[in-house]
């Protein structure tokens, strides 16, 4: 129940690492500023005390893997405003979605002395399959300032706007040398989103697409490049399946690969 005449928000976790919920707690010099536009009502990673819903703005981090899963988050799509899934693994389902190209059974015997007792789903998939979502917020982490930019967009009523931009442009930006061209290391940056900085062409070595795909990203012939610097089919696959894998283009493009018979020379 509301208790405050300011915007409530809430963080809510499903499966996941918690690592996008740790960069509210990361913004440690806005935290204060923050507090004193929403009332922060239901956030267990970071106080005791829980107001009851509904909210203005709930951020909502991880997959959906189990049923209680897919039963509870129909009920926190009710009980809120706007909802907003923070991450990976709330965009596109996350590492934990490499299951999906997999039979979870078998990972249960493995895994588990007592498997009988386990209540999983056979998928772990994105929010957005199962509720309607008015906005994402991409990264494996998010990032800190996206995040804020989001925040004070909606409670100030406006629609948050992102760069969609791929990676490459924000290299261009700083001045890096482009690994991919240079040193013929795979890159994910002319298909991700920026959103990092380019962390990872800054210390020279190819970006993992952790920010997701851009919008309509050429996939064919990213895929194209790949094989030309060397990569084999499984090389290729692996690398277009990391955290953000089963997002459609990157599942299609991924499974076509996959399925294309081997070439013998």
């Amino acid at each position: 129940m509301k208790t405050s005449s300011k915007p409530s928000v809430a963080v809510i976790k499903f499966a996941s690492c918690d690592g996008c919920q740790l960069q509210f707690l990361n913004a440690e010099d806005e935290l204060l500023a923050l507090a004193q536009l929403v009332d922060l009502a239901y956030f267990p990673e970071a106080r005791s005390r829980e107001v009851r819903g509904p909210y203005d703005v709930t951020f909502v981090e991880g997959s959906v893997s189990t049923p209680d899963d897919a039963r509870r988050i129909v009920g926190v799509r009710a009980a809120t405003r706007w909802l907003v899934s923070i991450g990976a693994c709330a965009t596109s389902g996350g590492i934990q979605a490499l299951r999906n190209w997999a039979n979870i059974e078998d990972y249960k015997r493995i895994v588990y002395p007592s498997p009988e007792f386990i209540s999983t789903l056979s998928t772990s998939t994105p929010i957005a399959e199962h509720v309607r979502v008015d906005f994402e917020l991409w990264g494996c982490p998010i990032d800190k300032d996206q995040l804020l930019t989001v925040v004070r967009s909606l409670i100030s009523g406006a629609a948050p706007v992102l760069p969609g931009h791929a990676l490459c442009l924000e290299c261009k930006r700083r001045g890096l040398t482009c690994v991919s061209v240079a040193a013929a290391q795979p890159c994910l940056g002319p298909i991700t989103r920026t959103g990092c900085g380019a962390v990872c062409p800054s210390v020279g070595r190819g970006c993992y697409g952790c920010f997701g795909p851009v919008d309509d990203p050429n996939m064919n012939a990213f895929a194209e490049l790949l094989e030309r610097q060397g990569l084999s089919r499984d090389e290729c696959v692996r690398r277009l399946r990391l955290m953000n894998g089963y997002l459609r283009p990157m599942r299609d493009t991924s499974d076509a690969i996959e399925n294309r018979p081997v070439t013998k020379h």
